[in-house]
């Protein structure tokens, strides 16, 4: 049986937070239903009391108790706790180890820890430790930042792309030199330290830097500290270098020299705190004009591909900030994870993409590396500058029929100008007892008076705005707006899709050769060239394209095909993309002439397949192109 199917299928169900069929979840793991009810009986058992998975009529859903089942279990025999405890042995012994010893005892034979040993040489290819041999005995050699960056590697491994759990750092690190009840205090502390000193914390990135300071504490306890570095006259890397010192000294009974304080404040100042005006009074940092003459490129540029309003100084700066602190981690092969990377890309794919595109642009001008949780930070910068144009153009128009006294109806106004003004926008206000309904031509229509017949844009309000109108209020422009975005994709997905560019079944043979499979469909329609499709596989190997656990949308940055159309392939169950599965794969070529194209439809085709009983719906009935774009129509119509 498989720990990690059983460590995938628990992440599903934690994601997902629904009742989920055991058919469905086998598709998204590619196993049968036999396994995924095995896989919740092992999982059931890796905690004492109550259940990790509940079992009932719906299917199954992560139970009050699926956290603790994260990252527990681990036994020492299977090969990736034994691969753990072997690199510890490695690193915490400068002299090395016995082969024969260590077989012993770890309790395998010579040949397993020969294989284990394999996989260590595998795992250190591309960073600066090597693995030494001579005879029986093996040792590892590297500075101590290499070495160091090994256990996070290891920890992180661990933790399995989740947040900072202490009893994974346990088996990661010496939890006698740093005591798992000492993290959160910790913590806490530091936090309050960093605001004090003028910063706002980025919550999102501390596990990493706590991470990192804890294997600090760990080793320096073990007499392996850094060497002192060239401290440069910045009062800010003090500042917070004291703090951390301090701090590991009460909390963990470390005392941290100057090598280890610098390289610490670094960490902090470069990935999880933003200065607020005392800081930046107090040790302002320029920004290099080369990052930014880069920065200001790659935003006009996306402006123009995806017709976005970017273009704004304050997020200019924010953002070259921000990469400079990324070139400046990159220099020490230290990156951050993001723990929102999945549902960014799921919820906000349009926005995820731009930030590719500025990614993949900064790439190509300054070096700066395509990590995807590097990738997923730009695009938070990203939707950050676009809310507030988004929610302009969110804001829908509204009357307000209201017969009655002046004071009356200025009061409603105001009352709705206060609750709904980041929805609505008030332009008229009819004060007759009986308007012309048909001249009413705004998006919505707030009526105090009942209105003879039906019109899906009145909503009944009371002379004196009650809660539950403004409730009313919220759900009519709310379906009023997906309304829109549906009809527009509707007709969108006629335009484009074709039954000459439908695959079913979808065989399972990896990204690119279902990239290349696909994409031969719109070459032999003259629709694209073979430079699109290798520009298709080139950008997925920058960020996986599987925007949801159902659907990939593969396509290249450049929009160069002769119009735009989309190859449909859907799966027999599912086929591997990236780390997952993905039950549909849709490839688009777009073209330079439909830019407006690329959002309504790569934004609302993802939408669509990200609601699991649609897509259930959708595999089921889409035996032919026909009955696969009636399906799509009647799920978009809702």
């Amino acid at each position: 049986m498989s720990r990690q199917r059983q460590d995938q299928l628990l992440a599903l169900l934690l994601r997902q937070d629904a009742w989920s069929t055991a058919a469905s979840l086998a598709d998204q793991l590619g196993v049968t239903p036999r396994s995924i009810r095995t896989y919740v009986a092992a999982l059931n058992a890796r905690v004492a009391d109550g259940d990790a998975v509940e079992s009932g009529s719906a299917g199954y859903r992560a139970g009050a108790h699926a956290h603790d089942a994260v990252g527990t279990g681990e036994q020492a025999h299977t090969p990736r706790a034994r691969l753990h405890r072997l690199l510890r042995a490695l690193v915490d012994d400068p002299g090395g180890i016995d082969v024969y010893d260590s077989a012993l005892t770890l309790q395998v034979s010579e040949t397993t820890l020969e294989n284990d040993l394999m996989r260590v040489r595998a795992l250190l290819d591309g960073t600066a430790v090597r693995l030494e041999r001579e005879r029986d005995a093996v040792r590892l050699r590297g500075d101590e930042q290499a070495l160091r960056r090994l256990l996070s590697r290891l920890a992180q491994d661990e933790m399995d792309a989740g947040p900072l759990r202490a009893d994974a750092l346990q088996r990661a690190l010496a939890p006698e030199a740093v005591p798992a009840g000492a993290i959160g205090p910790f913590k806490a502390a530091l936090v309050g330290e960093l605001g004090s000193l003028g910063y706002y914390v980025n919550e999102l990135a501390i596990s990493d830097v706590l991470l990192h300071i804890t294997i600090a504490a760990e080793r320096v306890a073990g007499g392996r500290a850094l060497e002192g570095r060239s401290t440069a006259d910045d009062d800010a890397v003090a500042a917070v270098g004291e703090a951390i010192a301090r701090l590991a000294e009460q909390h963990f009974g470390v005392t941290l020299g100057d090598g280890d304080r610098e390289h610490l404040a670094n960490l902090v100042l470069t990935r999880v705190v933003t200065p607020g005006d005392s800081a930046r009074e107090r040790a302002p940092r320029s920004t290099d004009p080369e990052v930014a003459r880069a920065v200001r490129a790659e935003i006009e540029q996306a402006a123009r591909d995806y017709q976005v309003d970017l273009v704004d100084d304050a997020f200019a700066l924010r953002l070259t900030l921000h990469v400079q602190n990324l070139l400046h981690r990159s220099q020490e092969q230290a990156w951050t994870r993001n723990p929102l990377t999945r549902s960014l890309k799921s919820s906000y794919p349009m926005i995820f993409e731009v930030a590719v595109s500025i990614a993949s642009g900064l790439h190509d001008r300054l070096g700066v590396p395509l990590q995807e949780d590097e990738i997923a930070y730009i695009a938070m910068h990203v939707g950050g500058r676009l809310e507030r144009s988004r929610a302009a153009d969110a804001i829908l128009t509204a009357t307000i029929v209201c017969p009655g006294y002046q004071e009356l109806q200025e009061l409603l106004r105001s009352s709705v100008d206060q609750s709904l003004g980041r929805l609505i926008e008030v332009v008229r206000v009819e004060t007759s007892v009986d308007p012309d309904w048909r001249d009413l031509d705004t998006d919505l229509v707030l009526s105090t008076i009942p209105l003879a017949g039906a019109d899906d844009r009145v909503v009944r309000i009371q002379p004196f705005l009650a809660e539950a109108d403004v409730e009313r209020v919220q759900q009519a422009a709310a379906r009023i707006r997906r309304g829109r975005r549906l009809r527009r994709l509707r007709t969108e997905l006629q335009r484009y899709f074709s039954a000459d560019a439908y695959l079913v079944p979808l065989p399972d043979i990896g990204e690119e050769q279902i990239i290349r499979r696909l994409g031969g469909m719109l070459k032999a329609a003259g629709l694209i060239g073979e430079d699109y499709v290798e520009n298709t596989i080139a950008r997925e190997r920058m960020s996986s394209t599987a925007f949801t656990d159902a659907l990939a949308v593969p396509h290249a940055l450049q929009m160069s095909a002769q119009r735009t159309a989309i190859a449909i392939g859907i799966a027999d169950g599912s086929v591997a993309w990236g780390s997952g599965r993905v039950q549909v794969v849709a490839l688009a070529a777009f073209s330079d002439t439909d830019r407006d194209a690329f959002q309504t439809v790569f934004e609302q085709l993802v939408e669509v397949f990200s609601e699991r009983d649609s897509v259930q719906r959708i595999m089921r009935r889409s035996a032919d192109f026909e009955s696969f774009l009636d399906e799509l129509v009647a799920v978009i119509d809702g």
